[in-house]
């Protein structure tokens, strides 16, 4: 038995007559004939009795009449849901986002999610980016932005490429625009747990290079490393993003380091329970959209793949 069989079962039963439901069904009154014969012989027992005036039930036929109605019904209800969630996504989505990366695109993500997927609701996780890894590798998020190293940003999307800055005091010369890697050890430093992205990849990139850092302070807080900066109490590394805000009131400053440039790459990771997840498909490229909207406006001073430079202007279509 199939739905094909019980749709072609019920609409012989509506209909009173093999003939009639042909024409309704679109079907060849032999085929229905067939598949009804098929039907009595699965069940091991007559479903109809065939007279010239048409077909009545047997008692097992109105049996199956019962149960064929309650199964269509349901088949008809999911396919509107289905249908109906593909078009409008909704449910919940529980997003972990690094405290840096959610200062520049948290505010637009949900503006954007208000408008675009009004039926999803979104739920922010913000930390230190050791944190959001271990939440996404213990289950708890659907979706992570993640830091990696360029050369190995691993499973998961890449959004874009950001630099590492060497953050100092306002109005302490004498600093330029640049600073070598191998002048680091000169700045007492406020820096992140060494799980975190920040610290693992300055680090990786300082050991290959036989350089040394003076860290004085290590805190998993990115509010307190930047009010110490703040304060003179210390210099800290971290991405322009994470203290845009800071730079463009004069509170802190932003030196560039060079010979070499560090980077990373920032990863937007799915949970892989959640990979068929239709409104999670949908937070994915709602964010993906938001990244490439903020680095093309310049809010978010960071570099797209290549692949994503070509992306329309249109401000729909980059969060569509």
């Amino acid at each position: 038995m199939d739905l094909r069989q019980l749709r072609y079962f019920v609409g012989v039963v509506e209909a009173g007559s093999f003939t009639k439901a042909a024409a309704q069904l679109n079907v060849a009154q032999s085929a229905l004939s067939l598949h009804l014969r098929r039907m009595e012989e699965g069940f091991g027992t007559q479903l109809l009795v065939r007279d010239r005036t048409g077909v009545t039930l047997t008692s097992a036929g109105t049996k199956l009449m019962h149960h064929a109605r309650i199964i269509l019904r349901q088949v008809s209800l999911a396919e509107v849901e289905l249908t109906s969630k593909i078009k409008s996504p909704s449910g919940e989505v529980t997003i972990g986002i690094p405290s840096g990366a959610a200062r520049v695109m948290v505010t637009e993500l949900l503006a954007s999610a208000k408008e675009r997927l009004p039926k999803v609701s979104l739920k922010i996780v913000e930390g230190m980016s050791g944190l959001i890894e271990e939440w996404m590798n213990a289950g708890r998020l659907n979706l992570a932005v993640l830091y990696r190293t360029v050369e190995s940003p691993g499973a998961g999307k890449v959004l874009a490429t950001e630099e590492l800055c060497l953050v100092v005091p306002p109005g302490q010369p004498p600093f330029g625009n640049t600073i070598p890697l191998a002048d680091l050890h000169l700045y007492p430093l406020a820096v992140p747990m060494r799980v975190n992205n920040v610290r693992r990849s300055v680090a990786d990139v300082i050991a290959q290079h036989g350089c040394a850092l003076d860290v004085r302070f290590e805190m998993d807080s990115l509010t307190a490393i930047i009010s110490m900066v703040m304060d003179g109490k210390a210099y800290s590394i971290l991405t322009p993003s994470a203290i845009q805000r800071e730079v463009s009131l004069d509170q802190v400053r932003a030196v560039r380091i060079v010979e070499p440039t560090v980077q990373r790459s920032v990863v937007l990771a799915t949970n892989p329970r959640d990979e068929r997840s239709i409104e999670v498909i949908a937070v994915h490229a709602l964010i993906c959209g938001v990244v490439q909207l903020l680095a093309r406006d310049g809010a978010w001073p960071t570099t797209l793949p290549e692949a994503e430079l070509t992306v329309p202007d249109d401000r729909h279509s980059r969060v569509a």
